[in-house]
Order: structure tokens, then C-alpha cells, then sequence
């Protein structure tokens, strides 16, 4: 239709003119290129915005919805009635059957004991003299009259009795220095129960495991003998020993420091060992091949005996007690829980008879809420 029409090469501009007189609409190449890359702009920004907006309400959202469809548990605190059953000797075995692991010391000897014979072949220890320790006491201000005030006892630790506590003639003096010694002791070994406690709380209170915290619990099934990896289990026996409970224990044990096991062996509370590294009782029955645990200083024998009572099947009793108390009181009663040491020793029932006597008529439940000054951040928190 245009063939009449001559173009050259140059005359732009007529051209122009002509299509737009047969009707033609023309536009600018560059302007349908800014607009097409301005829409495919606004395209990707709100696509970005829309992403961001997603991943950004997500964590919130899941949270949420996790918590509006996890069932609502309502659980029976039913702590007053068992302690009452226990206490009137209603107690049902089938109650204990999650504390019933295998965890006689013959058989899991090494793991329950291995950590702490380990400790204890790094420590020497010294002995100091009765009257050094006198001074010692004097000097950094610690007397259990202010202790039994204050709640608070200095972090002083003895590594062997002193040999004179046989020749203290006055009864009260002996036993006060043998309190003294082995007081920090039992109060060092319980705030490590305590940061291992918290952090076994920490632990339950998490949505997701880390590698390092599955690492954790295994090691502390292993050291409490929990061979069924049961959580329960493990926070029934991960608790303390009330001082006054130990001191009496140890007493009954040494004769407040006298004995040939305490001073010779380090062994405060008269533990079995069928290993080679013991102390073969003078009186022991022909046949007989126990031997008495001896340490090469005091606070292993510490350790090993809290580890004892918190993981041998003979203390469940005593261990289920003690959670009941947890749960109602907070605190640990000492003259309750004594009533289950009747196996520690042959005499039975006797045996708890004496630990209650020791505790009331040298006024040890005083040092069952006391502290010892802490000597780092983490136990500073357990004050």
C-alpha cells in the first residue's frame, strides 16, 4: 500500500509523518524497555518482601501452635500420701522398680568407682599435726560456734586426720576438730552434686538435645549406674547427703577419728572393697575376702561414699525418701532418712538407732543449711 511512497535513506522524520496519518501508533523502543523493567522490579521486590516476611514469622508461629496443641498434663502431686506410706512402712516395691538397676558394686565396680579411684591416685595429701590444725582454724577465724550461727563455713580442706585425735583426752574438743575436718568436705562434695543437679535441670527444661549434652547424661548414667538411661532414675539418685547424716555416719564409722581405717587408710565411712587396695579388718571371719576401701586422702572417700548411698540398690528406699522430701519441703530431714541405713551395717536397724543419737545429742541438723564460701562463680550461684 506504501509503493507509491519513495523513502530515503536519511528522511526519518516523513516517514514518521505518513504512519501516523494512516493511523499508525508509534512508541519509543526505550521507553517500552523501562517500562518492562520497572514491572519486573516491583515483581521481584514484593516477592523478596513476601520471603522475608516468612521465614521471619516462622520460629514465632511454630512456637505457638506447638504450645496451643501440646496436651495440657495435669499432674497429681500425690508426695504427702507416699511419704506417709513409706514412713508407716506401706511402702509398695513396685514404687522402686525404676531405681532396681543392677548396680551392685561387685558388678559395675569400675564405673561407679572409677572416676574416683582415678582422683585419688593424683593426691598426696599431707598430715598435719592436731596442734597446726588448732592454728590453722585460729588463724583464718573458722570455729563451728560462728558456723552454727552463720550458716557459713571456710573452704578449708585437710587431706589426712592427724594422728594426735587419739590422744585428745576431752571428749568435746575431739569432736569439734574432727567436725572441722570433715565438715568442708562433705559441703565441697555436695555443691558438686548441686552444679551437676542444675545442669541436669537445664538439661530436662530443653525442646532439643545438643551432642554435647547427650554426652553428658551418658557420663552420668555410667558414674550413677543407671544402666536403663532413665531420667527419673538418674535426678532421684543425683542429690546430696545431708551433712548431719554424713558427720554421723562418719563418726560411727572412725569413733569420731580414731580409728585405724580413718587414719591409716583415709576411710571415713567403713566402705567394702573386694580389690586389692584396702584394709583387711582384724576381725574379719576366716574365709571372708572383703577388705576395707582405703584412700590416698579424705575427700575421696567422701565421693565414694555419697556415691554409695546414691547408687546402690540397698539405699533405694532411703533415695525415694529423699525425693519426697525434695518435692514437699525442699529440704532434706536427716533423722527421716537415717531410718533407711539400716543395711549399711550388720546391726540392722540398731545401727540407725546409734546415727540418731549421734545427730541429736551433738546437734548436727545445724549444719544442714549451712554454706561454704565459694570458691568459683558456678558453686557462688548455689549460695
Amino acid at each position: 500500500m506504501f509503493k507509491n511512497v519513495k523513502i530515503s535513506s536519511m528522511d526519518i522524520k516523513q516517514l514518521r509523518k505518513i504512519l501516523l496519518k494512516k493511523g499508525f501508533l508509534l512508541s519509543r523502543k526505550s521507553n517500552f524497555y523501562k517500562q518492562n523493567s520497572l514491572h519486573n522490579l516491583y515483581k521481584i521486590s514484593l516477592a523478596s518482601i513476601l520471603i522475608i516476611s516468612f521465614f521471619y514469622i516462622l520460629p514465632g508461629t511454630y512456637n505457638y501452635f506447638s504450645k496451643a496443641l501440646k496436651p495440657n498434663l495435669e499432674i497429681e502431686n500425690s508426695s504427702n500420701q507416699k511419704l506417709t506410706q513409706v514412713l508407716e512402712g506401706k511402702l509398695l516395691d513396685s514404687e522402686l522398680e525404676n531405681d532396681n538397676n543392677a548396680t551392685d558394686q561387685d558388678l559395675v565396680y569400675q564405673e561407679l568407682y572409677g572416676e574416683v579411684t582415678e582422683e585419688d591416685s593424683l593426691e598426696t595429701g599431707v598430715r598435719l599435726k592436731a596442734s597446726v590444725l588448732y592454728q590453722l582454724f585460729e588463724d583464718t577465724n573458722y570455729k563451728l560456734k560462728d558456723v552454727r550461727t552463720n550458716k557459713i563455713a571456710k573452704p578449708v580442706e585437710i587431706g589426712k586426720l592427724p594422728y594426735e585425735l587419739k590422744e585428745i583426752q576431752n571428749t568435746k574438743k575431739r569432736k569439734e576438730l574432727f567436725i572441722q575436718i570433715v565438715l568442708p568436705l562433705i559441703l565441697e562434695e555436695n555443691n558438686k552434686i548441686l552444679l551437676d543437679r542444675k545442669t541436669l535441670f537445664a538439661i530436662l527444661n530443653k525442646n532439643n538435645n545438643s551432642n554435647s549434652d547427650n554426652e553428658w547424661l551418658n557420663k552420668k548414667f555410667k558414674q550413677y549406674g543407671v544402666s536403663s538411661k532413665d531420667l527419673s532414675t538418674l535426678k532421684r539418685r543425683m542429690d546430696i547427703i545431708p551433712p548431719s547424716m554424713a558427720i554421723a555416719q562418719a563418726a560411727k564409722e572412725t569413733g569420731w577419728g580414731t580409728s585405724r581405717f580413718a587414719l591409716e587408710g583415709n576411710a571415713l565411712f567403713g566402705q567394702w572393697t573386694y580389690t586389692d587396695k584396702g584394709i583387711k579388718p582384724a576381725a574379719a571371719e576366716v574365709g571372708t575376702t572383703h577388705k576395707v576401701m582405703m584412700f590416698n586422702v579424705l575427700k575421696s572417700s567422701v565421693r565414694a561414699y555419697t556415691r554409695n548411698l546414691n547408687t546402690h540398690k540397698s539405699y533405694k528406699k532411703m533415695r525415694f525418701v529423699r525425693a519426697i522430701q525434695r518435692d514437699n519441703e525442699g529440704k532434706l530431714n536427716s533423722k527421716e532418712l537415717v531410718d533407711y541405713l539400716d543395711k549399711y551395717a550388720e546391726t540392722g536397724k540398731e545401727y540407725t538407732v546409734i546415727l540418731k543419737k549421734i545427730i541429736e545429742q551433738n546437734s548436727l541438723t545445724d549444719f544442714d543449711d549451712v554454706k561454704i564460701l565459694p570458691n568459683s562463680e558456678a558453686v557462688k550461684n548455689l549460695i
